[in-house]
């Protein structure tokens, strides 16, 4: 069985369809259709519901935490001892939300079909801001998209919402709703069973190396934002699946010296503060992967095990040399993570063997990271590039390069890294080093880019790293191409 809470009301399931996402869950079993579905894919915003879940901030106070989710990627299952909220919960005692009144007063609505899923990033924005921000109100809604108004009525009303804002039914329910949350956290592994289906969450690593060894041929489910396509865009099942969003373990982030060590199962948001502070284009880069739906729900460790090669994350980890710990059973070992892809979406991992942990070392300052896409926000790379190089009195004495969308899995540039070894860091050797990726890849062209396109851009993006490191005034790192 699993808990939640639907806005106030508890609910208790066991026999639901694990399959079943929250977006059809909410439209066909508990008659709220407030929620629309536009793409089933995570791309429009239009089924954006927030979801809840009890958080201690720095003073070790408890708060709820609220963060807006596309709901045609989020499984039922992963809502065990949160808080859902929809459209329809906002309207409070015959009076609308201050950011529906916002929405109705700065004429930020016309069809009416996306509103509910912008009316919710604005709820979630409002929530987690202090004061009118733009850059956040942006943020905020590069997830959502509108077919007929436009942005600006939009943007204005988050500005509206999040000045001077008034408390709400959920302000003055907070205690009591932190002590709900508080009665139905998991204390055992949870399930949903329909019968040919099943879901399980543990709350332990241990817990879930013994599941993972019983049914070897389940799938580990943590954010879902790629897992659940195989269900609303493929029309799969999949009847097994392993929850591990509930293990707080593997949701950590710890800082060491020399190194960060990340939980697997940590989500890309979370993870934005300590990356963007040791490596800033990092973080740049984590505000352009996907939209902040898919960031509040997609993982650090489920972007590298689905060895997609054109991840964000992986191209960057490779060229930092990062290290991933794997789990079976009680038996762990540490593996390079440019040795975990081994061919398209094929990978190092034993059955039952799980990504627990990513370790990025500390320290090295000349990183730098950028995405090529046709668009800013909410879009996947063309190519993805990483540089990191250690240059001691004009000569490079280390040379890591990495790249995603050039082959069939995230790579480094091994022949691009030996023109340049113990080469003086000059132009010269930047061109030898471009020659040299033709060399490390033969790209594909698809819709994205052609084979042309790639391999020009990967040559001009370190020609560009070069520009930078030797005018580090300029700022433009993290780049959009068209």
């Amino acid at each position: 069985m699993i808990q939640f809470l639907l806005n106030q009301e508890l609910r208790s399931e066991h026999a639901l369809d694990p399959n079943l996402t929250v977006l059809n869950y909410l439209r066909e079993h508990v008659g709220k259709p407030g929620t629309k579905e536009g793409c089933a894919s995570g791309d429009c915003g239009a089924c954006t519901v927030v979801v809840g879940e009890l958080h201690t901030d720095e003073q070790g106070a408890e708060q709820i935490r609220y963060r807006s989710l596309n709901s045609c990627l989020t499984f039922v299952s992963s809502l065990h001892g949160k808080q859902l909220i929809s459209v329809e919960d906002l309207k409070h005692q015959g009076q609308l939300h201050s950011v529906q009144q916002a929405m109705v007063e700065c004429h930020g609505s016309q069809c009416g079909f996306c509103t509910p899923g912008f009316v919710m990033s604005l709820f979630a924005l409002q929530k987690n801001s202090d004061a009118p921000d733009s850059q956040k109100a942006h943020e905020a809604l590069a997830g959502n998209l509108c077919r007929c108004t436009g942005y600006r009525p939009i943007l204005a009303a988050a500005e509206q919402a999040c000045c001077n804002k008034p408390k709400d039914q959920f302000d003055s329910r907070q205690a009591e709703t932190i002590a709900r949350l508080k009665a139905i956290a998991p204390t055992q592994t949870g399930e949903l069973n329909s019968g040919d289906k099943r879901c399980l969450v543990p709350l332990t690593v241990a817990d879930l190396a013994d599941l993972y060894d019983a049914y070897p041929q389940a799938r580990l489910l943590a954010g879902g934002t790629d897992l659940a396509l195989e269900v609303t865009q493929f029309h799969r099942t999949l009847p097994v699946m392993i929850y591990v969003g509930n293990i707080e373990a593997m949701k950590r982030i710890e800082q060491f010296d020399d190194r960060l060590e990340i939980g697997a199962a940590t989500a890309l948001s979370d993870c934005y503060a300590a990356l963007h502070h040791e490596y800033p284009d990092f973080g740049e880069l984590l505000h352009r992967f996907a939209s902040l739906q898919i960031r509040n729900q997609g993982t650090l460790g489920g972007n590298i095990g689905n060895a997609s090669p054109i991840g964000d994350s992986p191209p960057l980890l490779i060229a930092l040399g990062a290290q991933i710990v794997l789990c079976k059973g009680n038996t762990r070992r540490t593996l390079a993570l440019e040795d975990y892809f081994i061919d398209y979406r094929v990978t190092a991992r034993q059955d039952s063997e799980f990504i627990e942990t990513i370790i990025v070392p500390k320290g090295h300052t000349l990183f730098r990271a950028y995405k090529v896409s046709k668009r800013l926000d909410d879009d996947i790379s063309a190519v993805c590039a990483a540089f990191n190089l250690k240059i001691d009195n004009g000569v490079i004495s280390a040379a890591r390069v990495a790249f995603g969308g050039m082959a069939a899995t995230p790579k480094r540039a091994k022949n691009c890294e030996a023109a340049l070894l113990g080469a003086i860091w000059n132009l010269a050797t930047v061109e030898k080093a471009c020659a040299a990726l033709a060399q490390d890849f033969t790209p594909l062209s698809d819709f994205r880019a052609s084979k042309e396109y790639r391999l020009l851009s990967a040559q001009n993006l370190l020609r560009k790293y070069f520009i930078e490191l030797q005018t580090p005034h300029i700022e433009t790192r993290v780049t959009a191409y068209v």
